[in-house]
C-alpha cells in the first residue's frame, strides 16, 4: 500500500509586527488615507477600508498577495482583519485602491501593480506621489474598462489645483497647488479629515458657540443696565 506523502499547508503573508519603513510623507498620506476613508464611511456596516494590510488574492498560492496602501472594498463586513483573503470574502476584491509612491515603489506602482489589480478587478486604481518626482503630474487616477485600465482625464480649477473625479467612492480627489493631496466631499462641499482633524474641529466648533454665548451675556447685561429687557428685542 503506497502512503500519499502529506501536503504542506500553503502559508499566506502574514504581518509579523516589525513595522515598515516609511518616509514621513508617505506615512502621513498613508494615514490620511485610512482614516479619512473610515470616517466617510463609518456608518456603512458593509465597507471595508484598510491600508498597508496584506491582501491575498489566490488560494493556495502564497506568493499571491500585495499590500495597497489604502482600499476600499464594498459588501463586506466593516471589522478589523489581521489580513484579506479574498476567497474568505465570498471572492469580494477592492474596488478602489491608492498607492502612494515613492523611489523604491514606482516601478511596481507603475507596471507591476496595475496588471494585478485589473485581473482582481479594481474598479478604480489611484496613484500619488508626495515628492513630485516620480509621477507628473503627482496625482493619477485610471479606471477599468473591458479594455484594461484607462486613465482619468482630470480636471483644473482655476488656481490650478487638479482634480479627479472617483465614481466608485462618490469623491473627488485634489491635487493642490502646493502639491498636497487632499479628498474632497462634492455632495457637502469639504476636505474628508482625520480623526485628529475631526476632534480639532469639535474643539473650534465648541470653543466658537462659547464665545457667543459669552458675547450675547455680555450684551444682555449692558442692555439692563441700560434698563433695556433683552427679550423685547426679539
Amino acid at each position: 500500500m503506497t502512503i500519499s506523502p502529506l501536503k504542506t499547508p500553503v502559508v499566506y503573508p502574514e504581518p509579523d509586527g516589525s513595522p515598515m519603513a516609511e518616509s514621513d510623507p508617505n506615512r502621513d498620506y498613508l494615514v490620511y488615507g485610512v482614516e479619512s476613508l473610515k470616517l466617510y464611511f463609518q456608518d456603512s456596516s458593509d465597507v471595508y477600508v484598510s491600508g498597508n494590510l496584506w491582501l491575498s488574492y489566490e488560494q493556495e498560492v502564497s506568493d499571491a498577495a500585495v499590500s495597497p496602501d489604502v482600499f476600499v472594498v464594498f459588501g463586506v463586513e466593516n471589522r478589523p482583519r489581521r489580513s484579506y483573503k479574498v476567497w474568505e470574502e465570498q471572492g469580494k476584491t477592492p474596488d478602489w485602491v491608492l498607492e502612494v509612491t515613492s523611489g523604491s515603489t514606482r516601478r511596481k506602482d507603475e507596471q507591476e501593480k496595475p496588471l494585478i489589480y485589473a485581473q482582481m478587478g479594481v474598479s478604480e486604481y489611484f496613484q500619488y506621489d508626495p515628492s513630485g518626482d516620480y509621477l507628473t503630474p503627482a496625482l493619477k487616477g485610471r479606471r477599468l474598462t473591458q479594455n484594461g485600465y484607462q486613465i482619468i482625464t482630470p480636471n483644473y480649477l482655476e488656481n490650478g489645483t487638479l482634480v479627479i473625479p472617483s465614481l466608485v467612492l462618490g469623491l473627488e480627489f485634489w491635487l493642490l497647488p502646493n502639491g498636497k493631496l487632499r479628498f474632497f466631499n462634492p455632495q457637502q462641499g469639504e476636505f474628508l479629515r482625520t480623526y485628529r482633524e475631526e476632534r480639532e474641529r469639535g474643539d473650534y466648533e465648541q470653543q466658537r458657540a462659547e464665545q457667543e454665548r459669552q458675547r450675547a451675556d455680555i450684551l444682555a447685561a449692558k442692555l439692563k443696565e441700560l434698563g433695556i429687557d433683552p427679550s423685547d428685542l426679539l
